[in-house]
């Protein structure tokens, strides 16, 4: 019996149980009926492996070995089976049906070549025993289990009608036929994926194992190329045996051409498409495998393929849930539903009223029409360019927020599918999500406008607030020019004010022009210089103003417009604020890595809880003509270059801002 097709047989055999005995065992969560399982695999993978060790050894011991495991095996076997049918109970029956593998192991052939008949009588028994139980476990089953339990009588049905042949040739003949028991090892791992599938609907074996849809489909296609290949080989053996002398030449252009139609059947979408609703069909109870479906779904909406936008995203998600070959998505759009986007379907230009009819209806019942089927629901609701359009099939309402925000039309998919109510769910539910997709797309658009608004909006706070400081100081040189306009200095700090003034306006327009806040490059600033610049141009509008910077060399790095604009605002506060008999003093200096610039003055004040809850806000501020950007922008500056801002004031004693920037050491100047 040392042959290369019993050698493959149970080699391939025992790949199989012991896999499929390894995979029950990761999944197993306990119970008599899953423990029972896993030892009857585990013990018929145990049964080939002797197989496959006696055909490539030959050694009578392993034999003997495949025997006694022959016997647990079938003992697994039909123990598991009773418990299916009869529970757990104990009886005389039950004791009588487990004594028949023990008996066929006492009297199993010594060897191949023959045997008292009676093992072979033992086994046949063996065999029979099984396919009763097999035959009153589904004949029993409810009318709702049936379905449940009959790939696995299906399965072992056949392997035990099997070997009810083999043992009775064997009985007949008094040996075994070699080729026969070759082949034994393979039609019993034909059965592996019925149990599998059966262990998949019996949820209560306790068993998690899941059966794959793409394991099914891909498996189902190769075994009906393997059976078609098979059919072209015979076929073209005929043709070459009864062609005569033009049959070799006739055989090659068969098979040729044979080849040729399979990798078109291979390329077809339509063809795949129908395997695939013809698996869901019949081999599952639920017609998707919703994991694998929502992963590809959601894989879809948040792709970016490139030229592809995300209403285009949508209707592809929806149309290859039904095989769908294109689409289109109708969303709002002031007061219709117009075309957003389409994929494999013709551009059109109808619009739908938002009041009308037809998007009422779908807004109320959110149900999916088959356009096909001429539906029932109400003389006029379906328009009739939607009826016209070529090559539709359904429409999906789009919901977000019980509000129709739109709808999508999909075309005639490859295959035909069944619009049941599996079907209608999942696509009412894709469809909710696509909603809420579109939604926060939406929503991120409209940020992203708000955003730009906000910065226009900030940026022009500024700016206004800094025409309002220029134009204080407008004012200021209009006021005390009646009294000083024959006076040179005077003429000489209005024209210095007025060039700095226009200087600063057009700097304001160009801000205003680019939408920027015209920002330079940092650089090395000298405080004392900036300092001394600010001081100049506020002196010019009469303020008293007390400097301290006993160091002309103290180095910041930042951006020197920006910064003297901040020291600016923070000077005409103090200004503001301050009396006329009272005094605005600053000091320049530094204490160990920062530099200072300290702003005091001995005005108003504030209190403690303006200071902490108001004062660094955006339009915040005690002044009545103020606009509370000043101190907002001297606490962002010192921010953005690393520095920060120290406020120390009370009501009647007056304010000290304190700027704490990092001191640049070593700098190179710029003039």
């Amino acid at each position: 019996m040392n042959d290369d097709a019993g050698l493959f047989a149970y080699g391939f055999a025992a790949a199989a149980f012991l896999g499929f005995a390894l995979h029950l065992a990761l999944g197993w969560r306990g119970g008599i009926k899953a423990s029972m399982l896993l030892a009857a695999v585990a013990l018929s993978g145990a049964w080939a492996s002797a197989n496959f060790a006696f055909e490539l050894t030959g050694a009578a011991a392993w034999w003997t070995a495949q025997a006694g495991l022959d016997a647990l095996r079938a003992a697994a076997w039909l123990a598991f089976l009773g418990v299916a049918l009869r529970g757990l109970r104990v009886d005389l029956a039950g004791v009588a049906l487990l004594a028949l593998p023990l008996a066929a192991w006492l009297l199993y052939p010594q060897s191949p070549q023959g045997g008292l008949r009676a093992g072979f009588l033992a086994l046949i028994a063996a065999a029979v025993a099984g396919l009763v139980l097999a035959e009153q476990l589904y004949r029993r089953a409810l009318e709702g289990a049936r379905w449940a339990i009959k790939p696995l009588c299906l399965g072992l049905g056949a392997g035990l009608v099997f070997d009810l042949y083999l043992f009775a040739d064997a009985l007949l003949f008094g040996r075994i036929d070699g080729g026969v028991w070759a082949a034994r090892g393979f039609v019993h791992a034909l059965a592996i994926p019925l149990i599998a599938l059966a262990t998949v609907r019996n949820k209560d074996w306790t068993i998690d194992i899941a059966l794959s849809r793409g394991v099914v489909f891909h498996s189902t296609a190769f075994l009906a190329c393997g059976i078609y290949l098979l059919a072209v080989a015979a076929a073209g053996y005929y043709v070459r045996y009864f062609g005569g002398s033009w049959g070799k030449t006739l055989q090659v252009g068969f098979i040729f051409a044979a080849l040729l139609v399979l990798g078109w059947l291979f390329s077809s979408g339509a063809l795949r498409s129908k395997l695939r609703v013809f698996i869901n069909k019949h081999f599952f109870s639920y017609r998707y495998d919703y994991r694998a479906e929502w992963l590809r779904f959601t894989h879809l909406l948040s792709g970016d393929e490139p030229g592809m936008s995300h209403e285009q995203r949508c209707i592809r998600a929806l149309a290859n849930l039904v095989e769908s070959t294109g689409g289109g998505l109708w969303l709002q759009k002031d007061s219709a539903y117009a075309q957003a986007a389409r994929w494999n379907l013709p551009a059109v230009s109808k619009e739908e009223p938002a009041d009308g009819a037809f998007a009422r209806f779908l807004a109320k019942t959110g149900w999916v029409l088959d356009l096909r089927a001429n539906p029932v629901h109400g003389p006029g609701e379906v328009p009739a360019w939607l009826r016209e359009m070529p090559g539709a099939w359904l429409v999906v309402p789009v919901i977000a927020h019980e509000e129709l925000i739109g709808f999508a039309v999909l075309a005639t998919p490859r295959a035909k599918v069944e619009l049941n109510w599996e079907v209608r769910d999942l696509l009412k539910t894709a469809a909710r999500q696509v909603a809420s997709f579109l939604a926060q797309v939406r929503a991120s658009e409209a940020l992203l406008e708000a955003r730009k608004f906000e910065a226009f909006n900030k940026m022009t706070a500024f700016v206004v607030h800094d025409l309002k400081n220029l134009v204080a100081q407008l004012s200021l040189l209009l006021k005390n020019a009646e009294r000083h306009r024959h006076n040179p200095r005077f003429q000489d700090d209005m024209f210095a004010t007025v060039k700095h003034v226009e200087e600063r306006m057009n700097k304001l327009l160009q801000q205003l022009g680019t939408g920027s806040r015209g920002e330079e490059n940092a650089r090395p600033i000298r405080l004392a210089r900036l300092v001394e610049r600010v001081v100049a141009a506020k002196k010019a509008q009469g303020a008293d103003i007390a400097v301290h910077a006993p160091d002309a060399e103290l180095t910041t790095l930042g951006y020197e417009q920006r910064f003297e604009r901040v020291v600016g605002h923070l000077v005409q506060n103090a200004i503001d604020a301050t009396r006329e008999s009272g005094e605005v003093r600053i000091r320049v200096g530094a204490d160990g890595p920062e530099a200072i610039i300290e702003i005091a003055d001995s005005g108003c004040g504030m209190s403690e809880a303006f200071v902490r809850e108001r004062l660094f806000r955006p339009f915040q501020t005690t002044k009545s003509n103020g606009m509370g950007i000043g101190v907002y922008e001297a606490a962002q500056y010192a921010r953005d270059v690393g520095g920060r801002v120290e406020v120390d004031s009370q009501p009647g004693a007056g304010t000290r801002f304190t700027l704490k920037l990092v001191l640049e050491q070593n700098a190179a100047i710029a003039a």
